[in-house]
């Protein structure tokens, strides 16, 4: 991914590129490997970038061969090479970027090629080969990337685009996180949807709302997802996966390292014929093709990641599914102190102020610091699972599967405000691109359709066993489709593949949630707590720590356009949760785990 910052309907486009390249370098940490700008008639393009695919040839802004055409992009387009097959109009190439497909794809479909690309992606594309010049904007699907739109009074008829917040605020008094799987045309000012999956209902919540009743294929969900891996181990770069030894994780991790070793065993068997052909031919010079056989044979192997505070859950699971996977795994331990001392500097960057967002993203902030300084670029993540299956602890209080159905699709469909806007922000910090397999389209498709009978669960003494044994606990069906390998080799350890949820928040150790609590007890008075109200009338915090947050948030960005863009997520308590975000405040973490305290 990358960081773009874009400003069009300028009136002296030249006397703002100052400027806009002054709010790009304030998001330069997502693309510490170059930066590049187009100035146009109306309109400066800037982009700062992180190299994953065509590293040597795909800087941007990328410009058309007419030069008419410019196009700034924060993302990946997994299937790029299909679509460059698929153009009707030969089209001369000047990068190898997946990104540079866009262009052609516009010239021949106009903004409905948003339809056609796989991937996640936000970008900008300047077309003056029209009078006025037009631009065409959009974001993936689900909102995996990110991307802000605003407008600015010191400059009336422009329009502003920025991969954060932290770019436009400065400049513009009117900011919104533009809309994922909407496309916006500045011939017309418009902002339409694109993205109509046969499961996103509009009627969700209405009487002619659409219940799935598909019965589950374990196998078409198993082999879709093993796709959606394959498909985002694109790279040029060394990669790795966050390991927390949750099922999520853990199944991505799996599929992972079951394909990277693949592409080693394909390259060796590549290497060996290259041998074998120098050696019939004529003699090569001294040590060539043994040395490179050699180097090779001992990559790619997967790495793999994980963070917690000492002996926490996260810790011990991780290193035993990492044992049994093969993986290179790299443990790392942090204490309660340093994650507070790191609060700040998160919420900074995922520029949000809710509370399950920000205790999540400090480890995985933290980590992602440590995994760079390896030379690692990419790293696969397991975003994304626990709302497509109801995997959170209190999704078992459901009353009918309408209801469980109706719940996920509203969590995936806020998944840019909260799961995907910490994996992207807490990452890209330090120039660290992750990508999400469970997010993709095509095993959205699968398993958004499946019926939610299929999907729910019971906890405690109500909890049922399948025909094996196994028990129907969360994302049972996902566990199910993972259970038996069509090669006899298990993809997991049983201990990982059926162990109970843990939020990414609690695994990594409770006293990390206690120690935030904790904090804002002291630092929180309960004279300013009681005035909450009259401080934030809108969205007044209800938990100390909560407050503490808001109110490192309001100093880092004081703007009242920027808390508009920040979104709280707030429990069900129809359905037993309270107004803490853990897992652990769900009635039933404890008698899942046989405990009582």
């Amino acid at each position: 991914m990358c960081g773009i910052v874009i400003a069009h309907g300028l009136e002296n486009p030249a006397a703002a590129r100052v400027r806009v390249i002054a709010c790009a370098k304030k998001i330069r940490h997502r693309g510490p490997d170059w930066s590049g700008c187009y100035c146009g008639k109306e309109t400066v393009l800037a982009h700062e970038r992180l190299a994953i695919v065509g590293v040597d040839t795909g800087a941007q802004p990328l410009v058309s061969t007419d030069g008419k055409i410019v196009l700034a992009v924060n993302g990946e387009i997994y299937n790029h090479i299909k679509l460059r097959a698929s153009l009707k109009q030969s089209y001369k190439f000047k990068t190898h970027s997946d990104c540079e497909v866009i262009i052609p794809l516009y010239k021949e479909h106009d903004k409905e090629l948003c339809n056609l690309l796989d991937g996640m992606f936000s970008f900008v594309l300047l077309d003056e080969s029209v009078s006025p010049p037009r631009i065409i904007a959009a974001r993936d699907p689900i909102g995996i990337t990110t991307l802000y739109q605003g407008w600015s009074s010191k400059h009336p008829g422009a329009t502003w685009f920025a991969s954060e917040l932290k770019a436009l605020v400065d400049e513009c008094d009117r900011i919104i996180s533009f809309p994922p799987g909407h496309v916006y045309d500045s011939a017309d000012r418009s902002t339409t949807r694109y993205f109509h999956p046969s499961w996103w209902n509009g009627d969700l919540d209405g009487p002619s709302a659409v219940i799935p009743t598909k019965p589950a294929d374990l196998t078409l969900l198993r082999e879709t997802l093993e796709e959606a891996v394959r498909k985002r181990l694109m790279s040029e770069v060394p990669y790795g996966v966050l390991l927390s030894g949750g099922l999520d994780s853990s199944l991505i991790a799996a599929i992972a390292a079951r394909e990277t070793e693949k592409v080693a065993l394909a390259q060796v068997e590549a290497r060996k014929r290259k041998l074998a052909e120098a050696q019939s031919g004529p003699p090569s010079p001294i040590g060539t093709g043994v040395t490179e056989y050699a180097t090779i044979a001992s990559w790619p192997q997967l790495h793999s990641f994980s963070i917690g505070l000492e002996s926490s859950p996260d810790l011990l699971a991780a290193r035993k599914a990492a044992h049994f996977l093969g993986t290179v795994h790299h443990e790392y331990v942090f204490t309660v102190q340093e994650g507070l001392d790191a609060i700040p500097d998160v919420i900074y960057h995922l520029e949000t102020f809710d509370v399950t967002t920000v205790r999540a993203s400090t480890p995985m902030y933290l980590l992602s610091r440590k995994i760079k300084a390896m030379g690692v670029k990419m790293v696969l993540s397991g975003e994304g699972s626990d709302e497509i299956f109801g995997g959170y602890l209190y999704f078992h209080a459901a009353p009918d599967a309408k209801s469980f159905h109706q719940e996920c699709v509203k969590r995936v469909k806020n998944l840019h405000t909260s799961d995907c806007l910490r994996a992207n922000k807490s990452t890209m910090a330090w120039g660290l691109e992750a990508r999400v397999p469970f997010l993709d389209k095509k095993f959205l498709e699968v398993s958004m359709n499946i019926d939610p009978k299929e999907k729910m669960f019971n906890k405690g003494a109500a909890q049922q066993v399948d025909e094996d044994g196994c028990p129907r606990m969360e994302k049972y069906i996902l566990r199910k489709a993972f259970d038996r390998s069509p090669d006899g080799k298990p993809y997991l350890p049983r201990s990982i593949l059926w162990r109970q949820k843990e939020q990414f928040s609690d695994g990594v150790g409770y006293s990390w949630i206690d120690g935030i609590k904790g904090h804002a007890a002291a630092v929180v008075s309960d004279e300013s707590f009681a005035k909450r109200a009259e401080r934030w009338p809108e969205s007044a915090p209800d938990t100390k720590e909560a407050y503490w947050i808001r109110e490192v948030f309001d100093e880092l960005f004081p703007q009242e356009t920027a808390a508009k863009t920040a979104v709280r997520w707030v429990p069900r308590g129809d359905w037993g949760c309270s107004s803490d975000p853990s897992g652990r405040s769900v009635s039933i973490h404890n008698a899942a785990y046989g405990t009582s305290s």
